[in-house]
């Protein structure tokens, strides 16, 4: 899983671990924190690997893929949840912020989705989650940057969703709020007082939403939120 190394993404490793999964820890800068998370999923009895990678670069994550597969086999369950946040005002945002974001956390679900799918596809068997926000639907507490990265991904997760339908592949998205991590408690913008429970989040409520998906055979093309009541559907 991509961007696993801390927050939700390492909530989420280690969920899957739980539930007998082997876990291959994508990161791109913090080695140690990947390294931890890989020693906790060995704690629990499941193979680990820590695996460097910027996943916005189609190069790295040809290796990236090339390196799992070859530890693991193949990719039965791909979470995309690699992303950066950036807080920033409408006329604020730059040229180089706007396309760091979208390459970040929309690109990078392209990119890694199109490595691994070929395989899925041939297995007919494969689970695809994006991890999407709040911003996506209200606009969220980040900035239209972010928002339409988040957004992009939506629509992404039921394009694949319906492409891979009757070939054993589901392709789902989380849309969550405010979760109580380090990008959200770092955002002067993000507060409690936006989400109508009075309280952020924790990483639990996503990464056991992420395990449930992983087991689903019968859901695709959907976009769970989790967001104590900010959007309802």
């Amino acid at each position: 899983m991509t961007g696993a190394s801390r927050g939700i993404g390492a909530g989420i490793a280690l969920a899957l671990a739980r539930a007998g999964a082997d876990v291959a820890v994508n990161y791109r800068e913090q080695a140690d924190a990947a390294a931890t998370v890989c020693r906790e999923i060995s704690a629990l009895g499941r193979k680990s690997l820590a695996v460097q990678a910027d996943v916005s670069v189609a190069a790295e994550v040809k290796r990236m893929v090339a390196e799992v597969e070859s530890h693991f086999g193949a990719v039965d369950i791909l979470i995309n949840n690699a992303g950066i946040s950036q807080p920033r005002k409408l006329d604020e945002i730059t040229e180089q912020d706007w396309d760091e974001v979208i390459a970040v956390n929309l690109k990078s679900v392209f990119l890694v989705t199109q490595a691994v799918v070929g395989g899925m596809r041939k297995r007919r068997w494969g689970r695809i989650i994006n991890l999407s926000s709040v911003a996506a639907q209200t606009g969220g507490a980040v900035g239209p940057h972010y928002a339409a990265s988040k957004a992009g991904m939506i629509g992404l997760t039921h394009s694949c969703a319906a492409w891979l339908v009757r070939e054993g592949v589901t392709v789902n998205a989380i849309a969550p709020a405010l979760i109580e991590t380090e990008m959200v408690t770092s955002n002067p913008h993000a507060s409690p007082n936006l989400i109508p429970m009075g309280h952020f989040g924790a990483v639990e409520d996503i990464a056991s939403v992420a395990a449930m998906l992983a087991m689903n055979d019968y859901m695709t093309g959907q976009t769970i939120s989790v967001n104590g009541g900010w959007y309802m559907t």
